[in-house]
């Protein structure tokens, strides 16, 4: 039985949005660091663990871009902090936070007759992972940058508050407000 950094076991962890079933990978790895081998097909990416898509969201920053072992690093030292705190597997966490964070509905801009018009639409599971995902690092960097919290703790901070849908979450402060503005464009 191969476990996620050898100490949290992926059996247990369980995805409860139907529709993000399909594209929270949650295949058994030693190491979550594929080389990049899905960037070649489309939609291969939902084939990634859900582990190494959060470490490469957390390497797109500036500071970080292309760093995958602190990439690594920063994630197993946040989901420790997880562990020590809510006594819990921090993947599951990690599931639950993406679940709560992940907008169903944005807007789309449609031209018609030469004026531009905001639309609501539906949001392909696939897109709605990638959001919360990228909502979730950006707010974790965001309320470490020029502090004295350190990136781990921020991003255990952010996890586990998106996981509990606490409105003192960046991640779900910006879901609710993409939704919102496409509630406007109905």
């Amino acid at each position: 039985m191969t476990q996620v950094f050898d100490k949290w076991d992926l059996e247990e962890v369980k995805v409860e949005d139907l529709g993000l079933v399909n594209y929270i990978c949650l295949d058994e790895i030693l190491v979550p660091h594929t080389l990049g081998r899905h960037v070649k097909r489309q939609f291969a990416k939902s084939r990634v663990s859900i582990v190494e898509r959060l470490m490469n969201k957390v390497m797109k920053t500036q500071r970080n871009s292309g760093k995958k072992n602190k990439a690594y690093n920063m994630v197993k030292e946040a989901f420790e902090i997880i562990n020590k705190r809510s006594k819990q597997n921090p993947i599951q966490i990690l599931v639950k936070a993406v679940e709560n964070t992940a907008p169903r509905e944005e807007t789309t801009r449609i031209k018609y007759g030469g004026i531009g018009y905001q639309v609501a639409v539906d949001i392909a599971p696939q897109r709605r992972v990638d959001l919360a995902l990228g909502f979730i690092t950006r707010g974790a960097m965001q309320s470490s940058f020029k502090s004295k919290r350190s990136v781990e703790e921020a991003l255990a901070d952010e996890l586990l508050l998106a996981s509990e849908s606490d409105t003192r979450s960046f991640a779900i402060q910006k879901k609710e407000e993409k939704e919102r503005i496409a509630r406007s464009a109905h």
